[in-house]
């Protein structure tokens, strides 16, 4: 069984779950009542909120707040002060928290620093968020989303490299040869070498 690491000046409220072999930052704030899966790695002076759900091997990196409505699948990464909202219209004198709404990132995404991501929305599988990009709309799986506003500029392979297709839809990943197919606007993995 693989140690849970907790630095001294990380908070972790009761009820909240971790995972075996997770690692958790200096200044860190883990609420009460959320869950972090096994083996992920939590920056320094992140803030995960009540109801949270971190699946496995996620890597959080410093100052990122992950606020109620926030779900990661399983083996996403999240840049340097990436920035989460839970609102779409929030007023200091109004309360709101009725009306959180939910922001899925599937599994194997990726989110570059200081990337904003508007609630409502679900990131697809593999999606890679350019640092910086301001996204506001769902995204399809591998889709690489770039700029303010994000814009979708291409497609990427689960191992976070550019894929070029040829005329029949067909293209393949420069480190681990998968093989994908873009087909009516989607992409999918074809071979899992």
């Amino acid at each position: 069984m693989q140690q849970i690491f907790i630095h001294d000046t990380a908070v972790v409220g009761t009820g909240s779950t971790i995972g075996e072999g997770t690692k958790i930052w200096h200044f860190s704030h883990i609420m009460s009542g959320c869950t972090v899966g096994k083996n992920c790695t939590i920056g320094q002076n992140v803030f995960i909120a009540s109801n949270v759900h971190i699946g496995n091997r996620v890597k959080i990196q410093n100052n990122v707040s992950l606020y109620e409505g926030v779900s990661c699948e399983d083996e996403v990464f999240i840049g340097p002060s990436a920035v989460f909202t839970n609102v779409i219209n929030p007023r200091s004198s109004v309360s709101r928290k009725h009306e959180y709404m939910p922001t899925i990132l599937k599994k194997g995404v990726s989110i570059g620093a200081n990337a904003t991501i508007i609630c409502g929305i679900t990131l697809g599988e593999y999606a890679f968020i350019g640092a910086g990009a301001v996204v506001t709309k769902s995204t399809p799986p591998y889709a690489l989303v770039t700029g303010n506003p994000g814009r979708q500029v291409g497609w990427m392979s689960a191992y976070g490299h550019r894929l070029h297709f040829d005329e029949n839809g067909k293209g393949i990943c420069a480190e681990s040869n998968q093989e994908y197919l873009l087909k009516n606007g989607v992409v999918e993995r074809v071979s899992k070498t």
